[in-house]
């Protein structure tokens, strides 16, 4: 379960996902909007998973396994939990590189306080990290940081990687109605983010099941002003508002594919259905996997999705 996909980004065209962290959510933070569920190991301290020779080697066969027009724009580590968590991040970025694909990776920037991991990310080619609140007050409502983290040297950790990374740098903010969508707390977050000056400034919304179900998107009209507040600071600022689409790739092993992609990436059923018809399989497969408890039905708005089950 270490690569999936691709999948349709909508950052990063069709993106290979990696997840470098393979056990039960392990991660710094504890958002109440994520889209992979609680955090079973609330942690701060990095540690090995798998190491990058097996990386490289599993996304290899993945690759292998891929058809021409699968081939992916962006091999990215974004993890059930927080990539950087990864002891070996520095060393696998390096591995990957040999394959001659960019490489992306998704971090909630909670460990930036470490030059080491700023070493490390500076290696990749496109790093996305997470300001979601302008204020202690916030982040903690939102985030639930690890025990250990301090706003503050958060954000200094955030500044100091933004000085030295020569790659293609993006923010994104998660507005939860009720949360962080105010405009004195918008307001906030993009002084943040305009000291950051990323190359792009992402807005988005709650699209998938969130891990708190009390979790609402905020109206049209406040991400409208929420846009308007970032662009009137000069930021270059795109929305993620919609669906990425049904097309993803396929390695001809439908259960993997089914079992991997769900773990880290909720899968709508119009794209389940679509990923099924691609390999020639039917129903019967998700409903085994149903059965024996590998994923599991989840509604969320209008819509089903089909996310991995962790046993407790």
């Amino acid at each position: 379960m270490i690569s999936f996909g691709p999948v349709p980004s909508r950052r990063l065209g069709e993106s290979l996902g990696i997840n470098n962290i393979p056990s039960r959510k392990v991660c710094s933070y504890a958002c109440i909007y994520c889209q992979v569920g609680r955090t079973y190991k609330h942690s701060i301290n990095r540690e090995p998973f798998y190491s990058p020779e097996v990386l490289l080697s599993e996304v290899k066969k993945h690759l292998s396994a891929l058809k021409e027009e699968d081939r992916p724009d962006y091999l990215t580590l974004v993890s059930n939990g927080e990539p950087t968590l990864d002891i070996n991040l520095g060393d696998s970025i390096l591995k990957l590189k040999e394959l001659g694909i960019p490489i992306a990776v998704i971090t909630n920037a909670s460990l930036l306080t470490d030059p080491q991991v700023r070493d490390e990310l500076c290696l990749a080619n496109w790093v996305s990290v997470k300001v979601d609140a302008g204020s202690e007050t916030v982040w903690k409502a939102i985030n639930r940081p690890c025990v250990g983290l301090h706003f503050n040297d958060h954000i200094e950790g955030i500044l100091k990687f933004a000085s030295q990374f020569k790659g293609t740098l993006a923010t994104e903010t998660m507005l939860v109605s009720g949360v962080n969508d105010s405009p004195e707390m918008v307001q906030q977050a993009a002084s943040i983010v305009e000291k950051i000056n990323p190359d792009v400034a992402y807005i988005s919304i709650p699209t998938r099941p969130p891990t708190v179900q009390s979790v609402h998107a905020p109206s049209e009209l406040t991400v409208s002003e929420a846009f308007h507040i970032y662009k009137d600071r000069g930021l270059n600022v795109e929305l993620l508002l919609g669906f990425e689409g049904t097309n993803f790739g396929n390695t001809g092993n439908i259960i993997e594919d089914i079992v991997n992609i769900s773990t880290v990436h909720p899968i709508r059923e119009d794209a389940m259905l679509e990923l099924l018809k691609k390999n020639g399989a039917d129903t019967a497969i998700l409903n085994e996997l149903l059965q024996i408890k590998y994923i599991k039905k989840v509604q969320y708005k209008s819509d089903t999705y089909y996310i991995r089950y962790f046993h407790l």
